[in-house]
């Protein structure tokens, strides 16, 4: 890592500390969070919180707010991102070990891929890149598939599913934010999409009948202490770190966080909670890791190459 004397050194190693280990963390927060509190209300009350926290930080800063162009934009992504991801992600953690979430959603960079190639037409499918690929999807089939007779519980059929679907929503999402209009700050931009998921997901807490579900007074106090860590580092420390990182480091560099953040659940997940380490496991997180190694790393055959 090439590294700008004028730079401390620290800074950039403290922010890249944080979005490898924090990030990665954040997973077993999730588990911890959603065995006390109702998944949909616990997602909404973190992006609520953290992106009321994003606003206020726009606001000293005296960023413009956003156009009537841009908010159909920030709704939509937010119900993609916050809604359907993030959703859906608290949602599987009720059923799936924290690590293996994280590895899972480690396929998004393979959704993102397939979305270019099949969809948007702007990425040409190479014999490398459908290699990744394949790995990628052998590293699933690993995990859930329960004739493969490895050691080890195959995942939850129907939290492998949503996280899948998660990861679908976040990738299309991904790609859509490079031609959508939205406001020039990320801070701007992140805060109101936070602050719109959160609101929108009262709706399905509100339909899953978790406003009556969830009591107050039984909520032990492991359970605040992980949203508090979700709120504070994982949104918006991380995201502070995040965008300093991408203003002063290549985006390859800051992108390997895709795949040191599994990594990191997976060990954070077996040490402090205790999640199962087997073969199918280590297999399954290895095929996707390097599925996700080669995809973020392959430089983009376009179409207009090909011609």
């Amino acid at each position: 890592m090439t590294h700008d004397p004028s730079r401390p050194l620290w800074k950039t190693l403290t922010a890249f500390a944080i979005i490898y280990f924090v990030w990665g963390s954040t997973f077993f927060a999730i588990r911890v969070g959603v065995e006390q509190v109702p998944p949909f209300l616990l997602a909404a009350l973190r992006f609520f919180v953290a992106g009321l926290g994003l606003l206020l930080w726009a606001g000293i800063k005296r960023e413009p707010a956003p156009c009537r162009r841009e908010w159909p934009s920030i709704l939509l992504l937010a119900s993609m991102i916050f809604v359907m991801d993030y959703g859906l992600l608290f949602w599987a953690e009720q059923r799936v070990a924290s690590g293996i979430a994280a590895v899972v959603l480690a396929t998004i960079p393979a959704f993102m891929a397939l979305a270019e190639i099949f969809i948007l037409r702007t990425q040409r499918l190479t014999v490398r890149l459908a290699l990744a690929l394949l790995i990628g999807i052998i590293g699933v089939c690993v995990l859930t598939v329960r004739s493969l007779g490895l050691s080890g519980a195959p995942v939850d059929a129907a939290g492998a599913g949503a996280l899948i679907l998660a990861a679908i929503s976040w990738s299309i999402a991904s790609v859509l934010t490079r031609r959508l209009p939205l406001p020039a700050s990320k801070v701007m931009s992140s805060g109101t999409q936070m602050l719109a998921g959160g609101v929108m997901l009262m709706v399905p807490a509100a339909l899953a009948g978790e406003f009556q579900r969830f009591h107050l007074a039984s909520v032990a106090p492991a359970a605040w202490v992980a949203l508090l860590y979700l709120i504070v580092f994982g949104s918006i420390i991380g995201f502070t770190a995040y965008l300093w990182l991408i203003h002063h480091e290549s985006p390859t560099k800051v992108g390997t966080y895709a795949y040191v953040n599994p990594v990191v659940a997976v060990i954070v997940g077996y040490f402090l909670g205790g999640e199962p380490l087997g073969l199918r496991t280590i297999l399954g997180t290895v095929c996707v890791l390097i599925s996700v190694i080669v995809i973020t790393t392959a430089r983009k055959q376009t179409v207009k190459d090909q011609g």
